[in-house]
């Protein structure tokens, strides 16, 4: 292996898909609660769940924003957002990683309430019944009263902790076993039928009584669950970092069917289940970090096909519509349409090489994403080109330092080597741009969305 002081880190140090030391050697070295269906004011329409729906579609019935006329207002949190927001009649919620869950005023983007769970909330929210639900890394699933913020019921699973393994994504010293900075999301939960099912760090799929929180079943796997649960048919659909996909009866937690992804035993780096799935058509579809997109037979597993990007992480979930999936990639940094029966790609959109983590969100004729250079994206799809791009103040401020001369990111500045201690200080470089991990929302003619360095934004 060459020493750390000559690598260019062309390509360095992938964590969630920013190229890794493994890459650099390649190189050189080598019918839920009604309420989720009647708004409760005059707001057109909701969207008080991940990706919009229990099938996480991630298609809004919205006019959305083809073209950008300004910033409708900025609402500033305790800690990052890495989380997506979910609409509910006049308030948009959103938890933040300095523990906090907060009710904004859709109008106003001022603060409603807010709850202090004192650990940190990286799982998108669920509305229904009157509840706002969602997941916390003190190993705690929260129930907070939506109208006042007060805690209603709290359940304590095993533990949250993050997937871990040695040599992870090729960093130094091998034999050690380590927290991976890119499992960044935690589950975020669904609400059916009564029931609200998330998954946990502990392994396990849950699901609870909405009402009460009362345990009705856990089902275990083998690794970390912080993939967020898809619902059809009476189906949850959840990937593991186990490198397994699951169907379980929604009623009883019992398997129908899972499915065998790939691995990558040397390195653990291009393996597990990250992505979010979506259920269209009879079709399950959902991104692995084998570097593939696949779809499954809803009924069988079996699958029908699946596409691959040649080394690059699908972590975000995919989006389906009018027989066609959306999807993106990481350190290749691109947006893909498919065929949703085929797999054949119709077109892409290349955005210079920078991660993308954000899942894409659906509106008229637009496609809006998120990046790590700290923009928000809107893709015409008429014309298959960027129609516009909004970027953070502090991407703005902090990005051209992180940036070379032909807008791609510059990880020669980002990471010293190998090392894992040089990849975390190269890690929170990174952050520093306010990248957008959070999924965009799409409700009327306004996208809300947040960005690591603590804003929510309403634009319009």
């Amino acid at each position: 292996m060459e020493n750390p002081s000559r690598i260019s880190l062309r390509k360095s140090a992938r964590m969630g898909g920013l190229t890794s030391a493994r890459a650099v050697r390649a190189v050189g070295m080598t019918a839920g609660f009604l309420s989720f269906l009647i708004p409760l004011s005059g707001f057109a329409v909701d969207a008080p769940t991940f990706r919009g729906d229990a099938r996480h579609t991630g298609v809004y019935d919205a006019a959305g924003v083809p073209k950008l006329t300004g910033v409708k207002w900025t609402f500033h949190t305790e800690g990052r957002v890495i989380a997506s927001t979910a609409i509910h009649g006049d308030s948009v919620y959103v938890g933040s990683t300095g523990g906090v869950m907060y009710a904004i005023d859709r109008a106003a983007g001022t603060a409603r309430w807010k709850y202090d769970a004192k650990a940190r909330i990286a799982s998108s929210p669920a509305i229904a019944g009157g509840l706002v639900y969602f997941d916390a890394f003190d190993g705690n699933f929260y129930a907070v009263d939506e109208a006042t913020g007060q805690l209603k019921w709290k359940f304590k699973t095993g533990g949250e902790h993050r997937f871990s393994a040695t040599h992870l994504h090729g960093s130094q010293p091998a034999t050690e076993t380590m927290p991976d900075p890119w499992d960044c999301y935690l589950s975020s939960p669904v609400v059916w039928n009564g029931t609200v099912y998330f998954g946990s760090g502990d392994g396990n799929v849950y699901a609870l009584d909405a009402a009460s929180g009362e345990l009705k079943w856990k089902s275990k796997t083998g690794d970390v669950v912080h993939a967020s649960p898809a619902i059809a048919d009476g189906v949850v659909f959840i990937g593991s970092w186990d490198s397994y996909f699951y169907a379980l009866d929604a009623a009883s937690g019992g398997l129908k069917w899972k499915f065998k992804t790939g691995e990558d035993p040397d390195i653990h780096n291009q393996q597990g289940i990250q992505s979010s799935a979506v259920v269209m058509d009879g079709m399950v579809y959902f991104g692995c970090r084998d570097a593939h997109l696949y779809a499954l037979d809803e009924q069988t597993g079996q699958m029908k096909w699946s596409y691959s990007t040649k080394g690059s992480w699908i972590i975000a979930s995919p989006a389906v519509r009018d027989g066609k999936v959306y999807f993106t990639t990481s350190d290749t940094g691109r947006l893909y349409e498919a065929d949703a029966k085929t797999g054949a790609i119709l077109f892409s959109v290349n955005f210079k090489g920078w991660p993308l983590f954000s899942s894409p969100a659906i509106a008229g004729d637009t496609v809006y994403v998120g990046s790590t250079a700290g923009t928000l994206n809107a893709v015409d799809l008429k014309s298959q080109a960027v129609g516009w791009t909004f970027a953070t103040e502090t991407a703005k401020k902090n990005g051209p330092a992180l940036t070379t001369p032909e807008g791609k990111p510059d990880y020669a500045s980002v990471f010293a080597s190998d090392f894992y201690d040089d990849i975390m200080a190269g890690y929170v470089k990174l952050l520093s741009m306010g990248p957008i991990l959070s999924s965009p929302v799409v409700v009327d003619n306004v996208i809300y969305v947040g960005s690591v360095d603590g804003n929510v934004h309403a634009l319009d």
